[in-house]
């Protein structure tokens, strides 16, 4: 079923648009999933669309941020993506009449009756987490009842889940306006700009007059 984002934010298309002097970007988890971890199996548009753009953005020397909450939502993915890996090579160990929708390890199964795989994805998620730090910058975010009634209060009017509730809070309180994510969400959240090669979130907002053209980067000039 097709997402009827209501578009909100500014959207700039990636495949069109290059980073320049003056951008500063908070990094979406989803990207940076797909950036450092290496068993990670991004579509062919976001392998082809935000690798690029984030080395240009570096070579540019264009800030990059990260926010605490995203080593939560980085772990998580990881230790899903490593029990979906274990589960398809290990079949043989599949239990007869063994019934559940999302495979034949449940999370906690996995998570305490293997513990070599626990090493495995702790050492992942540490390398994964130490590749993050190393190519951005930290958002501050102190969660406190008055950012918790902030977020409740935006959760209300702004369909976000619960971790980009506090991203969004926190890039407010930092004065970053630009989001680099391939999560349609983000493009319901008035001020500020939503960097993405999500299609869905390009045609809604082309349809909606939200798409905005940046004009190009203008070429170094010859030494």
């Amino acid at each position: 079923m097709t997402v009827h984002y209501q578009v909100v934010a500014d959207v700039v298309d990636i495949q069109n648009d290059q980073p320049r002097t003056g951008d500063a970007f908070l990094v979406d988890t989803n990207v940076w999933f797909w950036l450092s971890y290496t068993k990670a199996m991004p579509a062919p548009y976001q392998k082809a669309c935000y690798p690029p753009y984030i080395k240009l953005a570096k070579q540019a020397g264009i800030a990059l941020h990260r926010c605490a909450l995203t080593l939560s939502e980085l772990a998580h993915l990881i230790e899903k993506t490593e029990r979906e890996l274990y589960e398809n090579t290990h079949q043989t160990l599949k239990p007869q009449n063994y019934r559940n929708k999302n495979g034949w390890l449940k999370p906690k199964e996995y998570r305490h009756n293997y513990p070599s795989e626990r090493a495995s994805v702790t050492a992942e998620v540490k390398a994964a987490w130490g590749a993050v730090q190393t190519m951005a910058s930290p958002v501050d975010l102190h969660v406190d009842d008055h950012l918790t009634a902030a977020a409740l209060s935006r959760f209300q009017n702004q369909p976000l889940d619960g971790y980009d509730l506090f991203v969004v809070e926190a890039i407010s309180k930092a004065g970053i306006v630009q989001v680099l994510t391939d999560d349609g969400d983000f493009c319901t959240v008035p001020g500020i700009q939503v960097f993405t090669a999500n299609r869905d979130v390009i045609s809604a907002a082309t349809s909606q007059s939200r798409l905005l053209q940046r004009p190009p980067v203008p070429p170094s000039p010859s030494p």
